[in-house]
């Protein structure tokens, strides 16, 4: 059973960066943040592959969101830049054993408990 821990989370000003952590007991192959605000469901943000680094995006967050790993600590990071009022939400971390740059919530077999983000005006 793989397990993921979320670290980073907090308050931010509208405008400003945030960075969230994510580390795993043991390594899958593709490692991804989700995030959900109220009363919304959960959605995909952004995915990467371990053994090509290659990552993918959700439109809602391109060219303001970076997601990255360090290989060495199975350890996933989210840089948040730019962030909108809308960027709130809990935001977990997701695991899956697939080579597939998939996006639904039920691909990925392994979660974390979430971090809260909150951007304020």
């Amino acid at each position: 059973q793989v397990q993921l821990a979320e670290s980073g989370g907090g308050l931010v000003q509208a405008g400003g960066s945030l960075r969230v952590s994510c580390a795993a007991s043991e390594r899958t192959f593709i490692m991804a943040w989700f995030r959900q605000a109220p009363g919304k469901e959960r959605a995909f943000v952004a995915g990467i592959r371990w053994n090509s680094a290659s990552t993918w995006y959700a439109d809602s967050v391109k060219g303001r969101f970076t997601i990255s790993g360090e290989n060495a600590k199975n350890t996933v990071f989210l840089r948040m830049d730019t962030l909108k009022l809308e960027d709130s939400a809990v935001y977990y971390c997701a695991a899956a054993n697939t080579l597939a740059k998939v996006t639904a919530r039920f691909d990925y077999a392994y979660w974390g408990q979430g971090t809260q983000v909150t951007v304020s005006s």
